[in-house]
C-alpha cells in the first residue's frame, strides 16, 4: 500500500490537546505520512500544548493579531492554508472540533478537491447562536467533510439525520479522554505554592471556566455572582476561576469575584496544570464544551452554565447537571450536589460516554481501511 499523507491543521488550545495524542499516535503509522500546520489562533495556549506533548509543526501561519475578529481569522486561514495545501497535496486533511480555523481548514481543502477528515464529528446544539460561532463551524465542517469521527453512537445518528452515509461515519470516542488520561497519570507539583496548598487542604475544591461569548456580560455576571453567593454560604469550598485572557470576561469577574474570600482568580493554566486542578477537584462549574467530556474521565461531577448543550450524551449518561445561566438555578443546583452526597457519588462514578482513552488508536484504523479502500476504488 502507497503511503498515504496526512496533513492536520489546528490553531486553539483545546484543538491541539486533543489532536496531539492523535498526531504522537500517527507518527508510529509506518503506512502513513504525517504533517502538522497550526494557525496560532490563540498564539500562547497553543504554544503551551505543543511543548507539552512535543509535537513539531511543519507550518506555522501565526494568524493571531490583537482584537482579531473571526472575519480575521477566517480570512487570514483561508489564504495561509491555500498556500500550504498546495506545497503538500495531502491524501487526507484533518481538523477538529468546531473552531474558526477548522471551518476555514476544511473549507479551504474542499475548495481545492482535497479529502477532508472530521475529528469530533455530528455534535449539535441545534442552536446556531449557541454556542456561537461554534454550533455553525461544525455543522458546516460536516457538509463538506469525507470522512467523519463521531465521540459516540448519538453523534453518529445526527451526521446520518443529516443524510451521511453511515459507511463514511466511524464511532471512535473522544481523543480528549487519551488525552486527559494520559497527562493526570503523570505526576505533578504546581508551580503556584497557592495551589499545592488548595489541592493539599481539606477543603471541597471547585474550578470554574466562563468565556463563552454567549454568557458575556449580563448572563456571566450573574454566573459570578452565583459562585459569590456558593462560598458565603459553606464555609468548606474553596473557588480557583482561571480567568479567560478576553477582556471582557476579566472586567466583571474581577468585578464581582475580587477580593471575596475562598475565592482565587489566577492566570489561565497551561493544559497540563489545568488538568491535574481538575484530577484535584471536588466539583466543575464551566460553560465549556469539552470539559464536559474530560472532568467525568476523572469522575468528576460537572455544573454546566449554560443553557443547552450540544453533548445530550453526557445529561443522559449522568455525568453532567445542566444548570442554564439563572444565578438562582445556578446556586440551587450546585446545593444539591454539594449537600447530598449519594448524588454527588451517582454523578461522580457514571459511565463517561465519550470513550475509554483508546480514540486514536480507532481513528487512525479507520484511516487506514479509508486509505486502501480509496486505492482500489
Amino acid at each position: 500500500m502507497k503511503k498515504i499523507k496526512v496533513l492536520s491543521v489546528f490553531g486553539t488550545r483545546p484543538e491541539a490537546t486533543k489532536m496531539a495524542p492523535l498526531i504522537k499516535k500517527m507518527a508510529t503509522a509506518d503506512w502513513l505520512e504525517s504533517k502538522v500546520c497550526v494557525t496560532g489562533q490563540h498564539r500562547e495556549m497553543l504554544d503551551q500544548v505543543l511543548d507539552l506533548f512535543k509535537l513539531d509543526v511543519d507550518y506555522d501561519l501565526n494568524i493571531m493579531r490583537q482584537n482579531q475578529t473571526l472575519v480575521d481569522i477566517m480570512s487570514r486561514t483561508l489564504v495561509g492554508f491555500d498556500a500550504v495545501l498546495d506545497k503538500e497535496s495531502p491524501d487526507l486533511v484533518l481538523v477538529h472540533g468546531d473552531t474558526s480555523t477548522a471551518f476555514a481548514a476544511a473549507f479551504t481543502a474542499y475548495n481545492k478537491q482535497y479529502a477532508v477528515g472530521h475529528v469530533e464529528a455530528g455534535l449539535r446544539s441545534r442552536d446556531k447562536w449557541s454556542p456561537f460561532p461554534e454550533e455553525m463551524n461544525r455543522r458546516l465542517i460536516d457538509t463538506v467533510a469525507d470522512l467523519f469521527f463521531a465521540p459516540t453512537e448519538q453523534n453518529k445518528q445526527n451526521l446520518i439525520d443529516e443524510n451521511i452515509a453511515a459507511e463514511q461515519i466511524y464511532v471512535t470516542g473522544n481523543t480528549s479522554i487519551d488525552a486527559i488520561k494520559w497527562v493526570t497519570a503523570q505526576p505533578y507539583q504546581f508551580d503556584d505554592a497557592r495551589l499545592n496548598d488548595i489541592v493539599s487542604s481539606d477543603q471541597r475544591l471547585i474550578v470554574v471556566t466562563a468565556h463563552r461569548r454567549e454568557n458575556l456580560g449580563d448572563r456571566m455576571r450573574g454566573v459570578f455572582n452565583a459562585i459569590k453567593r456558593l462560598v458565603e454560604t459553606y464555609d468548606d469550598i474553596v473557588v480557583v476561576y482561571p480567568v479567560h485572557l478576553n477582556p471582557k470576561v476579566q472586567v466583571v469577574a474581577n468585578e464581582v469575584l475580587a477580593g471575596v474570600r475562598r475565592v482565587h482568580l489566577i492566570d489561565p493554566l497551561a493544559y497540563k496544570p489545568f488538568a491535574h486542578l481538575m484530577a484535584h477537584a471536588h466539583l466543575i462549574l464551566t460553560d465549556s464544551g469539552g470539559l464536559q467530556e474530560e472532568a467525568p474521565a476523572l469522575d468528576k461531577p460537572v455544573v454546566v452554565l449554560r443553557t443547552e448543550t450540544e453533548r445530550p450524551e453526557a445529561l443522559a449518561a449522568g455525568t453532567i447537571v445542566l444548570a442554564g445561566v439563572e444565578p438562582e438555578t445556578i446556586f440551587q443546583k450546585t446545593c444539591q450536589i454539594l449537600n447530598d452526597q449519594n448524588l454527588y457519588r451517582q454523578i461522580a462514578s457514571a459511565k463517561n460516554p465519550y470513550g475509554d482513552g483508546t480514540a486514536c488508536a480507532k481513528i487512525i484504523v479507520a484511516i487506514k481501511d479509508w486509505a486502501f479502500q480509496s486505492q482500489y476504488d
